[in-house]
């Protein structure tokens, strides 16, 4: 059922009472008053315009890091302080893509842009002002969210009941929507009616996302907010039928953080990096940080089927102290992607200098702007905070696991898996490498993989490179419309990188016609698993198993290969869950498929 935009006159008016002196400077948490009204259950949230079905189509989440068409900030009449954060944001991010100025009003719209234009920001380039009523800067936790129909079809805004009485932010999606035509749906009624936040929510892209415990506590029986009882099962199918999302992780809430939200402490960097604030040993946060990381490890794997790879980086103290004792709750994890920059909260140089370093060791060619965030920070709020990123329409995602490092010989070649998707189909796609950054790139085609491999849609080689090089690789595609993207999204200036270890090969004898390695079945396996080999002759050769850190796993076969079709076998269960690799050895020839265990 769609409904028209509605405002429960008489509720409004006593949200806008309790808070009306404070609205230009709101708290990302609850004031006393929002307080004493959600325990008064007078409040009745705006309705915004949209459907309450969920989408027709299955969806996907987008990742954080995909590309974007614009970013959206609200903007207030408050503090210059609060502003001069935002004219930063606007400053930088309006150079990778769009940035629309939400304003409640024409006045306010009139001093945002002669704010940004005094502090020498063009606001004739890529920035846009929208009248837009919203209470409070805190867009993560409110705005819309993006999903694609099929993956890559069309972009959809997903739009979920806020935490807070603040009535005309909870209708600020669907004025975004109207204003870039994105079909909006929501889960305000029954029963699907959710309350959810932005800020504790964090997509992979592929399915996974992760939050705190809160999502349970505030849509449970007896919740403050007016909608349905619903049990942790219910929730996740909402989220499966909106979002897309297939695993649904959630971690225990943080004693010092009162908002809990994910996004103060934690931030997906790819689909299995994981970058998470750390505390000095026992302080604050730090030991239900470290056990709900380890709770994430032990547990769960990556979509790739490996261990989530953890970067660490300070949650830095103020004025010497920590939460636990009365200081700000100061982060580095509260950052955002735009396009090929990432915007990062600054505090201090002492401790800010090492959270550059941090960020660019693990974005390579990614432009890192530290921004000072010691006016908002008090407000339990960062730059994750007051930003929200709509993707583009047309995307074109690139998965791919990057390569561990290697055992080489001479002439081995190195596998490369990727997904590459596009509404109109993709017409080439290729891998572009390198072993001296400062040098040419050479590339190959990575055609379509056609075996029975449901995983990855490309594969490709990298050819052979000495024993002791780094190899530096990034991925371009094109799709049938002619629209080319590269993954890491910064290629060339950013890459991904394995090294090559040396080998000692073995005599053996070169077979006249190539030795074959046909599509591995089942594949995903979890039992006996079927390994067919052709070889035109009697050959000399070997299949070993690999881990996913080139580590052997099992030579599941040694010997003479017969001449023509044969079989091997090996029991997947006798192995933990992930992607392995099967290489074939027969001469100088080397093939490999790449195979998941689960």
């Amino acid at each position: 059922m769609t409904r028209r935009l509605r405002l429960l006159f008489p509720t409004f008016l006593l949200a806008f009472s309790l808070f009306a002196q404070t609205e230009t400077d709101l708290p990302r948490y609850l004031t006393t008053g929002e307080m004493q009204l959600l325990q008064s259950a007078k409040y009745v949230p705006g309705f915004p315009e949209g459907t309450s079905a969920p989408p027709p189509v299955p969806v996907r989440a987008m990742g954080e890091w995909e590309e974007l068409q614009a970013l959206l900030v609200t903007w207030q009449a408050g503090s210059n302080s609060i502003r001069d954060i935002l004219t930063e944001i606007v400053r930088a991010a309006r150079l990778e893509c769009r940035v629309i100025v939400c304003c409640n009003n024409q006045t306010i719209l009139t001093n945002a842009r002669n704010y940004l234009i005094g502090k020498s920001v063009d606001v004739n380039s890529n920035v846009e002002f929208l009248v837009v009523p919203n209470n409070s800067i805190w867009i993560r936790d409110y705005g819309p969210n993006c999903v694609y129909a099929n993956g890559v079809d069309s972009l959809y805004f997903i739009d979920w009941r806020y935490n807070r009485p603040r009535p005309q932010d909870d209708t600020l999606a669907s004025r975004v929507s109207q204003y870039l035509g994105v079909p909006l749906y929501s889960t305000f009624e029954a029963p699907a009616d959710m309350v959810n936040t932005g800020g504790n929510f964090m997509a992979d892209g592929l399915g996974t996302a992760f939050a705190s415990r809160l999502i349970l506590d505030e849509n449970k029986v007896g919740n403050t907010y007016g909608v349905s009882a619903k049990t942790e099962t219910q929730i996740d199918g909402i989220m499966s039928d909106y979002m897309g999302i297939q695993r649904y992780i959630k971690m225990d809430v943080l004693p010092y953080d009162a908002i809990h939200h994910i996004d103060m402490h934690m931030k997906l960097l790819d689909e299995e990096t994981l970058l998470v604030g750390q505390y000095p040993m026992g302080i604050a946060d730090g030991p239900q940080i470290e056990a709900n990381i380890q709770y994430v490890l032990s547990g769960f794997q990556s979509a790739f089927g490996t261990p989530y790879q953890v970067v660490r980086v300070p949650m830095p103290p103020h004025n010497g102290k920590y939460p636990d004792t009365g200081g700000n709750y100061r982060t580095y994890a509260n950052a955002i992607f735009v396009n090929k920059t990432v915007l990062v909260p600054f505090y201090e140089e002492q401790f800010d200098t090492t959270a550059q370093r941090i960020w660019e060791n693990a974005l390579p060619g990614y432009n890192i702007v530290g921004i000072d965030c010691n006016a908002i920070i008090p407000s339990l709020g960062a730059l994750h905070c007051i930003t929200k990123e709509v993707g583009v329409a047309d995307p074109l995602p690139i998965v791919h696991q990057p390569l561990p490092c290697m055992e080489n010989a001479t002439h081995s070649q190195y596998p490369v898996w990727a997904n590459l998707n596009h509404r109109s189909g993709i017409a080439s796609a290729r891998i572009h490498y390198t072993t001296d950054l400062a040098g040419p790139w050479e590339s190959v085609e990575l055609p379509v993989y056609s075996p029975n491999d449901t995983t990855w849609s490309h594969r490709g080689f990298i050819p052979g490179q000495p024993g002791g090089s780094t190899v530096y690789y990034y991925i371009e595609g094109t799709s049938a419309s002619g629209k080319t993207v590269v993954r890491p999204l910064t290629a060339p200036q950013g890459y991904w990188s394995f090294c090559v270890t040396e080998t000692v090969s073995t005599a053996a004898v070169e077979p006249v016609e190539p030795v074959e390695l046909a599509a591995i079945y089942p594949n995903p396996a979890s039992a006996i698993t079927v390994v067919p080999v052709y070889a035109p002759t009697t050959t000399r050769g070997s299949l070993r198993l690999y881990n996913t850190l080139g580590q052997l796993a099992q030579t599941i076969f040694e010997g003479d290969l017969p001449a023509g079709q044969s079989q091997y076998f090996f029991d997947a269960a006798r192995f933990p869950a992930g992607t392995y690799w099967v290489e074939l050895r027969a001469g100088e020839q080397v093939a490999v498929q790449k195979l998941l265990i689960r």
